[in-house]
């Protein structure tokens, strides 16, 4: 009677690898050093190689969500558990799946102004024209870095509402008020690579800082808060932390009384002590953050302050942040496709979902370098298409992943010094500088989107 499961299990396991059959070449970038490492080829499947699978038309509600299936409302989003699978219930109860993309706003510099100024005339033209462009496109919400004011105040967004997202700075905000932070590749530095969390005056700045959100608590359109992005939850975290020049500095001091009080000897650290002490600076970050932004805003999803390094790998951070976080956000980069042990374990740790809220691929066909960034370089736009296609299915497939998050709008702007030395001259965007969209990326995105809960149906049936 055992048989059969095994065979029907290896049947369909053997149906998926046949689903890989297109072959895309892509290879990564040295930022620092402005080389380009070997072109290769991967492994690569798309909406039109699944095999037996017919796509079916879910209607959607305002938010996005699928109107064949509702939960309990609560008027504003939140995540829940049904079956084996994790969803977003969007605030009128429909189950939804966070669609998303980054950094949708004008670029800075005067040159970008001007183009925008020809392609639409205004600001307002312009957020009314690129909702309608982003909806077309299947995605129901803006990622970080947005410009949430345009689109807010768009005429559409009360009937078809863009949910949004607000990034703020916690720790790098305080940083910047206690000093020693600086501008790293893509996010905030500190000194030795080690936050600020340890600080006695940390508790009492947070919740001053999140007064601010206060404004928005009633906001059923907003999605949810990130209270950093990309910190340095390091292999070495612990090291640093102790040898600190200034042993009165309050992290020096925190990681002393730690070792003592759980016996360690800080001659004879391991990584699965390093690991335990990421977990105790995890949870101390996330308790003081959490605890602030819930007292200001009970009402809406808390996201995270965006994994993305060695952490990823860390089950003590997880387990940490999952006790305050609702859907916790990963920054993703450096795989083809997602592996299946990372979208499992981030949430057998975490007891909580997941959303991918950066990835991307650049094409060469763009004409620029795409020497900053951590994203894969492919030939062509099509090529760039592919790719989504192949990470968006794997993640789909997994249960565990409430959303995903394109990065970004834009073309990095090589006339925009200002920014950070991470997008600086690379093809990123669903738009080129002057407002033209990428069709061959686009389309593979649309007709992905478009079939997201089809595709979940689809993948759930054949588990």
């Amino acid at each position: 009677m055992k048989i059969l499961p095994v065979i029907l299990l290896l049947l369909s396991a053997n149906a998926m690898a046949q689903e890989y059959t297109l072959q895309v070449e892509s290879m990564m970038a040295n930022s620092a050093q402005k080389t380009y490492g070997e072109w290769k080829q991967y492994s690569t499947r798309a909406v039109s190689t699944l095999q037996n699978y017919k796509s079916v038309t879910v209607k959607t509600s305002r938010y996005g969500g699928r109107t064949d299936r509702k939960a309990k409302a609560s008027g504003f989003f939140r995540a829940e558990k049904i079956g084996q699978r994790w969803w977003i219930i969007d605030p009128e109860g429909h189950l939804m799946v966070n669609l998303g993309v980054n950094s949708v706003s004008t670029a800075a510099s005067d040159s970008s102004r001007q183009l925008m100024e020809k392609s639409y005339g205004n600001k307002q033209a312009w957020a009314a024209q690129t909702k309608a462009l982003i909806q077309s496109l299947g995605f129901n919400a803006l990622g970080a870095w947005s410009d949430t004011e345009s689109f807010v105040n768009t005429p559409s967004q009360q009937v078809r509402p863009l949910s949004y997202t607000i990034i703020k700075n916690f720790m790098s905000d305080y940083g910047k008020k206690r000093g020693g932070t600086y501008q790293a590749p893509g996010h905030t530095g500190y000194p030795d690579n080690t936050i600020f969390v340890f600080d006695p005056e940390f508790p009492a700045f947070c919740d001053e800082y999140a007064k601010q959100l206060a404004k928005y608590k009633d906001d059923k359109n907003l999605f949810g808060y990130f209270s950093d992005n990309e910190m340095p939850f390091q292999r070495l975290s612990l090291d640093r932390y102790l040898a600190k020049k200034d042993t009165t500095d309050p992290g020096c001091i925190a990681a002393r009384k730690w070792l003592q009080s759980k016996g360690y000897n800080a001659a004879t650290l391991t990584d699965a002590i390093r690991n335990e002490f990421l977990g105790y600076m995890a949870d101390t970050y996330f308790s003081i953050v959490s605890k602030a932004i819930k007292k200001y805003d009970p009402n809406h999803l808390y996201l995270g302050s965006r994994f993305h390094s060695y952490e990823k790998k860390v089950p003590e951070v997880f387990r940490a942040a999952g006790k305050y976080i609702d859907v916790i956000a990963i920054n993703y980069y450096r795989e083809w496709t997602p592996l299946a042990e990372d979208l499992t374990n981030w949430t057998a740790w975490s007891g909580r979902p997941f959303i991918i809220t950066e990835w991307y691929a650049k094409g060469e066909d763009s004409g620029m370098p795409n020497y900053s960034g951590a994203g894969w370089i492919v030939r062509t736009q099509a090529d760039r298409g592919l790719f989504y296609q192949n990470f968006a299915l794997a993640l789909l497939e997994s249960g565990n992943c409430a959303g995903f998050h394109w990065f970004k709008y834009q073309d990095n702007d090589p006339s925009n010094l200002k920014t950070d030395p991470s997008n600086r001259d690379a093809n990123k965007g669903i738009v080129q500088l002057d407002y033209t969209v990428y069709t061959g990326l686009t389309d593979k995105m649309r007709e992905l989107n478009a079939q997201v809960y089809s595709l979940i149906d689809f993948f759930d049936g054949r588990k």
